[in-house]
């Protein structure tokens, strides 16, 4: 039986915006893997003083690319960068390739957005709410175009215990247009100054500006083919094109990086509380599939149209992940991938109460890090470590919102996709939740994070080298422990000793 997915792409033009991120990189990897696909032109802009081509030379050496590189090793002449950045006015892009764009496109995948949770809403604002302006005001000029996904967030409503896959403009302050309107018209300076009353009850920028991307999209969208993708905490990948992969600390593998290191050792977290992740390659399945599922539904669609269809992403109420689960998987893991580069021993305690953690962390984070700080000066060495651990807190703090709470999700539309795939594009484009073993996926992200971010083979020679090395951090654990709790058991002792003299 062919695949209807594939047989959509083939020949077709897609343009990405966020095509070097994480989530982007993986959509082009699939892309290019499964489908004869006859051009993907992506946004990309200049960073860091790298130039587009350079930038995209990176994609030649990226591990992702290994199984696509050993089919095609042109593979990139199918990839086009196209210069642009979200922050500027009309996406930066030249009159050409605005032209060409709209001659040529035939989907579109909105994919670019800053992810800083304390980026300032000026920022945010350009970014994630007026380039989807932007971005649904270029898709009308298309004359080929058959879908879009427009990438959101789970969290766009996290103001909501209960998220349903439909809009939800009641929960913002003001509209969109309202917002939009006062950033053209105000400073940078004055919007930023505005957050705290412009976010309302939203917890950051990026939750709120998302929120308004969504309204962007129901109301200018319309009457487009388009659609809206919200996926949870998006982690490695759990099977494609490798198990485990992640090029980058995002949310939470943050924590789990910094624990496996030794370095965090506290954190505020509900392990009761449900643990909304998703696996990138599930992602990047769900994004194919969902644009596929639009062209098809717009064919048969008759107006007034109605509002775009949303595509919720997190694990499902049959198959559901808690913190716990989470935390004591990564854990045990300490044992069977340790680091070779760990300086201390690996242990996480979790507490949801903010002022038990200042308290902990007092002790296991900051005491630690003024007693190393002396150390690094008595040597001539610059201190890090209290800007290390600053950072750290930074970090949880920013998590905060999203490891205490829990929220349910309606996941119609997501399943009702996934049903209506045939047999052959279900294996293709997998991204059934239920099918998740959470444990063994969890321990393939340990691995990827040993292998991906920290270069660590997984060689047994890399591996009981690591294991002896826990060992001996095991045991200075346990002698560091006894003397912390011994001390003040002593001068309990001796006070107690002189009361009774």
């Amino acid at each position: 039986m062919d695949s209807k997915i594939t047989t959509f792409y083939k020949n077709k033009t897609v343009f990405l915006t966020g095509g070097s991120g994480f989530l982007g990189r993986m959509i082009i990897e699939k892309l290019l893997r499964a489908t004869e696909v006859k051009r993907i032109y992506i946004l990309i802009r200049s960073k860091r003083g790298q130039e587009i081509k350079s930038r995209m030379s990176d994609f030649s050496s990226n591990y992702l690319f290994r199984e696509v590189l050993k089919s095609n090793a042109n593979y990139l002449e199918r990839v086009s960068p196209i210069a642009g950045d979200c922050e500027l006015p009309d996406l930066g892009l030249s009159e050409a390739d605005r032209k060409m764009l709209a001659e040529e496109v035939e989907v579109v995948i909105h994919g670019a957005a800053t992810v800083n949770f304390v980026e300032l809403l000026s920022i945010a604002l350009s970014i994630n709410t007026r380039a989807t302006r932007l971005i649904v005001q270029l898709a009308k000029e298309m004359r080929r175009l058959e879908a879009i996904v427009h990438v959101s967030t789970a969290f766009s409503n996290c103001v909501t215990e209960h998220i349903k896959e439909s809009f939800y403009p009641e929960l913002l302050t003001c509209t969109a247009d309202e917002v939009l309107a006062l950033k053209d018209q105000l400073s940078n300076k004055l919007i930023d100054k505005m957050t705290p009353a412009l976010l309302g009850e939203f917890p950051n920028t990026y939750t709120f500006t998302k929120a308004m991307a969504e309204q962007v999209v129901q109301k200018e969208g319309r009457d487009l083919p388009i659609c809206i993708f919200r996926p949870g905490m998006i982690l490695p990948s759990i099977r494609e094109p490798s198990k485990g992969w992640i090029d980058n600390l995002y949310g939470p593998i943050s924590i789990v990086y910094g624990c496996a290191l030794g370095v965090v050792r506290v954190m505020i977290l509900n392990k009761e509380a449900r643990c909304n992740i998703v696996p990138v390659d599930f992602c990047a399945n769900l994004i194919l599939a969902s644009a596929w599922q639009t062209s098809v539904e717009t064919a048969k669609r008759q107006l007034p149209a109605p509002d775009p269809p949303i595509y919720n992403f997190v694990p499902t109420d049959k198959n559901p992940l808690f913190w716990k689960t989470f935390t004591g998987t990564i854990e045990n893991q300490r044992y069977v991938f340790p680091l070779n580069q760990m300086l201390w021993y690996p242990f996480l305690i979790c507490t949801p109460s903010l002022w038990v953690f200042k308290i902990l962390s007092a002790f296991y984070h900051n005491l630690p890090a003024f007693f190393i700080d002396i150390g690094l000066r008595l040597k001539g060495q610059k201190p890090r470590m209290k800007s290390i651990y600053k950072k750290v807190h930074d970090g949880i703090n920013r998590l905060f919102p999203f490891v205490i709470s829990s929220w349910s999700f309606e996941m119609t539309n997501s399943s009702r996709l996934l049903e209506c795939m045939s047999p052959q594009d279900r294996k293709i484009y997998d991204f059934d939740m239920n099918s998740i073993d959470w444990v063994d996926y969890l321990t393939s992200a340990a691995a990827g994070i040993r292998v991906f971010l920290l270069k660590e083979n997984l060689t047994e020679e890399s591996l009981q080298a690591a294991q002896k090395l826990c060992k001996r951090l095991s045991i200075l654990n346990g002698l560091a422990h006894l003397v912390a709790f011994s001390i003040p058991v002593a001068i309990i002792w001796w006070v107690l000793s002189l009361t009774y003299l």
